[in-house]
């Protein structure tokens, strides 16, 4: 039997906050304290072994710096349930989590960082949800052409990943 088909994701975080160099560093993170539903749905459709753009927002300039590899599959997410936690939530219960996280490792760093103007004009991008207006999601779906054309153009190539 085939293995399932690997999914493409895009990851947004503030490089100030946690960036890709953050995740290089830990080595695996759990990318946690997402409070949107339609992207934590998108964190519950996840599985281990996709591979995820990691996308600095919020940065001057924001874009693409890297590609990380989803190692373990949407799990409660833990920061619902600390009281401490900006990202409490007391609705939230153990037996029935509002939140999920997933367990990410980084992959391979962009040898050449993509800035989202620079993606707007690429060719091979439209409909990539990122270059809608108004998209704001923190986790979202990405074709396997979309990544095949972001990570080319970031100096990677998606076949060796």
């Amino acid at each position: 039997m085939p293995a399932p088909a690997r999914s493409y994701w895009l990851l947004k975080s503030e490089p100030e906050v946690f960036g890709y160099a953050d995740l290089e560093r830990a080595g695996t993170e759990a990318w946690n304290g997402v409070r949107n539903y339609q992207a934590r749905n998108f964190l519950r459709a996840m599985k281990a072994d996709d591979l995820c753009l990691i996308y600095h927002s919020q940065a001057r300039p924001s874009g693409v710096a890297g590609v990380a590899r989803v190692l373990r599959a949407a799990v409660p997410d833990t920061l619902q349930f600390d009281p401490a936690s900006p990202y409490f939530d007391a609705r939230s219960t153990p037996d029935q989590p509002r939140w999920s996280m997933v367990e990410v490792a980084p992959l391979a760093a962009l040898p050449r960082f993509l800035p989202l103007d620079e993606l707007r004009g690429l060719a091979g991008l439209d409909g990539l949800r990122l270059l809608q207006k108004g998209s704001r999601l923190s986790v979202m779906p990405v074709s396997p052409e979309h990544f095949r054309v972001i990570v080319a153009v970031g100096g990677l190539e998606a076949e060796r990943l």
